[in-house]
């Protein structure tokens, strides 16, 4: 940029452009915060402060909120790759860290794009708000996901692929765990392999966790799946699972979509079925556990005596 004085309007483009701001120091000196170095020598700095009249505190603030509301303006119109590159999504993760970004942001990185008139950044708060949280979209199908305006089918893939890669990262750590002889380590067990999967399924899901003699889970097996309220399940099936896997013992595993982790009196009695049927095969049921809607959302049939 040249030393020439441009119009007002020039130079608020070319401030907005460049996320620089008018600042005044606490001994009343005013001056330009630019985050691009060697972009404005003091001179410069100095011509631009003379030809928009900046003298006071009060006149920087006003000016400072003017930029900013423009470049908030400029960022919803325009795609990432041409925002000042302290702002860009990609770049904020590697100086400030992936846990330190919002949602949004990260959410934009997986995106890559945006649509015409909306950056990718815009989109991703499109679909936070569509959905209202990240369990939201997670649980949301693909064909729902894709029908927002920008999405479509290839972004929606990629959304599904980033939230499994997430899930299998805390199957990972449940199967890092060498044996399961308390409830809680067991509930620690299942809210890691299985609640991820579980909590938002709208059918029941019935699952046998297989462990050996020193109690180290050695087989998940998904035994059937059912309805909103109930699934049919066959003890002979549980059996057969520990009986190939020459298990010792099992834990139960299923949903309820209601969302209530409470048992009904069919799964009391589906559990002493099951006790009785492996019972005759020597293997012994330590636990069922129920898994609800929350975070904290378990029933266990072993802490609460029914086991």
């Amino acid at each position: 940029m040249s030393d020439e004085i441009l119009p007002e309007k020039e130079l608020l483009d070319f401030m907005v452009a460049n996320a620089i701001y008018p600042m005044c120091s606490k001994k009343g000196k005013v001056y330009l915060r630019c985050p691009k170095k060697g972009l404005l020598t003091e001179e410069r700095s100095n011509d631009i402060i003379r030809q928009l009249n900046i003298n006071t505190a009060d006149e920087c603030e006003e000016l400072r909120g003017k930029i900013k509301r423009m470049v908030a303006e400029r960022k919803s119109t325009r795609p990432i790759k041409e925002w000042v590159k302290e702002e860009r999504p990609r770049e904020m993760l590697v100086q400030l860290g992936a846990e330190n970004l919002p949602l949004a942001k990260l959410l934009a990185i997986i995106l890559r794009t945006g649509k015409d008139g909306m950056s990718a950044e815009e989109l991703a708060r499109t679909l936070l708000n569509r959905f209202g949280s990240l369990r939201g979209i997670d649980s949301a199908p693909i064909s729902e996901i894709s029908k927002i305006d920008g999405i479509g089918l290839a972004k929606a893939v990629q959304i599904k692929a980033a939230f499994e890669l997430g899930k299998r990262l805390f199957k990972e750590k449940a199967e890092t765990k060498k044996k399961l002889n308390k409830p809680d380590d067991v509930i620690g067990y299942v809210s890691e392999f299985y609640a991820p999967y579980l909590r938002d399924k709208q059918k029941e899901v019935f699952s046998v966790i297989l462990l050996d003699i020193k109690n180290k889970p050695i087989g998940n097996v998904e035994i059937s799946k059912g309805s909103v309220n109930a699934t049919v399940v066959d003890p002979k099936e549980i059996v057969k699972a520990a009986s190939l896997k020459s298990a010792s013992s099992v834990i139960l595993v299923h949903n309820h979509p209601s969302g209530e982790s409470t048992p009904s009196s069919e799964d009391i009695e589906l559990t002493s079925r099951i006790a009785y049927a492996c019972d005759l095969l020597g293997v012994n049921v330590l636990d069922h556990i129920i898994i609800g809607k929350n975070a904290d959302d378990f029933y266990s049939f072993a802490t609460e005596g029914l086991i």
